[in-house]
């Protein structure tokens, strides 16, 4: 499928690097174009990062004691009666060799951005990236809130009344396409793992701060080739969603409740830590998924180079409920149904999951095989990540939302 992708708003040109490059191999050189120092996340230790309570609206915002950290919205819009998918991402590195370093000019953080947007009905993906060192008012994230700004993109959090008490505001401008979007919290904030504390592999050190807020009500425009859209209403054939109110999968979810429409919402994901993958961890599959009847349903495993699991887990929460059932680590598997291979980077991807949970086993769909993301210009990575649908044993949708998979192109670094 066709791909719009803009690289305007990148770093000053620096030398030529090789379409193989690996995510670290690209930032010595871009930090040396840049006059910082090289290595992200080179020589940091690891250790287990220790339980303690959240803190909002303080935990927002970021947290540069530690090596990586993102801001992840993802959802669905109707504008000019047709679905899209977006997703925009902030992330932020430490870069541990440039700590020591007295200069001004010394790039101790990073500042990353990703977005794409998926026109469903018409078999499109729109994507762009930026990357840029923080400080110098071009780049910063700052700690007391959510207030992200990469050149002209930005992620910004408000008070707001209601559960959760947030609105997001997001802007992003690229050559093909724009996003100004706001999102607005419906439910608490959802703490993933024990209380925000997320083990993502069997050593106590590999885990994350961690937390979502699933059902963000989407409102504002989207700007594609000059036409600006407001999002709105869907039209009342494609308003509904197929099994709405009924059970999600086989088992008790906890999903039953009253029919809901899944139109124009979001989610998002903020996470943080020193040291997330296992050293046999290639990639990762993740899934957020807000259901019908108003919960939420994360899934997610650590892969190994063979395609075993290394590590899993996840959770669901029922739409009036403030607490999620956690997933224990041996309780969620993951199987490939079909596949999708590139035509871009030549690398093959389940497109197509069956996904097996404590609340029940669905089967998740990517509405739109052709979601690459060719991020070699700022994270060094080639992911997929898509607008999908969640189907029960019986095959009716019960929710919606974004399948991620990372490490299936090459091995995804992280510090």
């Amino acid at each position: 499928m066709p791909h719009s992708h803009d690289t305007a708003g990148m770093l000053p040109p620096m030398p030529s690097i090789p379409i193989a490059a690996t995510r670290r191999q690209w930032l010595r050189l871009a930090l040396a174009g840049a006059g910082g120092a090289a290595g992200l996340g080179a020589g940091a230790p690891a250790w287990a990062l220790p339980q303690r309570a959240l803190a909002f609206p303080r935990d927002h915002g970021s947290h540069p004691e530690l090596g990586t950290e993102w801001w992840y919205i993802t959802g669905q819009a109707w504008a000019a009666q047709r679905l899209w998918g977006f997703q925009i991402t902030f992330f932020r590195s430490r870069v541990e060799a440039a700590q020591p370093l007295q200069s001004a000019f010394a790039a101790k953080q990073l500042v990353f951005a990703h977005a794409a947007l998926t026109d469903v009905q018409g078999q499109r993906l729109h994507h762009d990236q930026r990357i840029a060192r923080a400080g110098f008012g071009i780049a910063e994230a700052a700690e007391h809130d959510t207030a992200i700004q990469l050149r002209d993109w930005s992620l910004t959090r408000s008070d707001a009344t209601g559960p959760g008490s947030s609105r997001y505001a997001a802007q992003v401008r690229s050559s093909g396409f724009a996003l100004d979007l706001t999102f607005d919290s419906t439910q608490p904030v959802l703490l993933q793992g024990q209380a925000g504390l997320s083990r993502k592999g069997p050593q106590a050190e590999q885990a994350s701060y961690y937390y979502s807020q699933p059902q963000l009500a989407v409102a504002g425009h989207i700007t594609v080739q000059g036409r600006r859209m407001a999002v709105e209403a869907p039209p009342p054939a494609a308003g509904g969603i197929s099994g709405a109110g009924g059970t999600g999968g086989s088992g008790g979810s906890g999903m039953n409740g009253g029919p809901s429409t899944l139109a124009n919402r979001a989610w998002m994901d903020h996470e943080w830590s020193q040291a997330l993958m296992h050293p046999e961890a290639v990639g990762w599959d993740w899934v957020g998924m807000n259901l019908a009847d108003g919960g939420a349903l994360t899934a997610f495993q650590l892969r190994r180079a063979d395609g075993s699991a290394l590590w899993a887990g996840g959770s669901v929460r029922a739409a009036r409920e403030q607490n999620a059932q956690v997933f224990t680590h041996d309780a969620v598997a993951f199987t490939t149904l079909r596949h999708w291979r590139s035509g871009a980077s030549d690398t093959r991807y389940p497109v197509e999951w069956r996904v097996q949970t404590p609340a029940g086993t669905f089967t998740v769909h990517a509405l739109l095989d052709d979601q690459e993301l060719d991020s070699q210009g700022s994270t060094g990575a080639i992911y997929w990540e898509g607008l999908s649908e969640l189907r029960s044993t019986d095959g009716r949708v019960v929710g919606r939302g974004y399948l991620e998979m990372t490490g299936y192109a090459k091995r995804l670094q992280l510090g």
